[in-house]
């Protein structure tokens, strides 16, 4: 039995208007949190000068929920910026390390000396010996 996969299958659908469900929770969220700031501080403070933190909250909130560049979207974004900046614009392949997980934003840079190359071919064969004798007795 054969079943058709959809190539895009990452892709969000919109659900209102151009937004997604992604979109618009991160919209409401951020609109309720705004909202509530500017009720706590109408109370002691005039409502236009309440008004200016929720204003900020709310363009925040837009650009978080709208951003895109390059399909990302905004934290994977901004991980892959920092990562960018950490690693001094440089990226050095190595093999069997792997730094590159969509959070992870930290380089794994392997120093000389935890390099061991010089390692004698008995030394090797002594020691898979004794990890042969080790598994015999477990």
């Amino acid at each position: 039995m054969q079943y058709k996969i959809p190539v895009q299958i990452e892709n969000e659908d919109p659900i209102m208007l151009w937004l997604s469900l992604r979109q618009l929770m991160i919209i409401m969220v951020g609109f309720w949190i705004a909202y509530g700031l500017f009720k706590r501080l109408e109370v002691s403070l005039w409502w236009s000068v309440a008004l200016l933190p929720s204003i900020f909250i709310i363009i925040l909130t837009l650009v978080i929920a709208l951003f895109k560049n390059s399909e990302m979207t905004f934290v994977p974004f901004v991980l892959s910026f920092i990562r960018y900046k950490v690693n001094l614009s440089e990226r050095v392949w190595k093999s069997w390390v792997d730094s590159f997980n969509p959070i992870d934003i930290w380089y794994v840079f392997e120093t000389d000396a935890e390099r061991k190359d010089n390692l004698d071919i008995q030394e090797k064969k002594d020691k898979i010996k004794e990890m042969d004798e080790k598994l015999k007795k477990i």
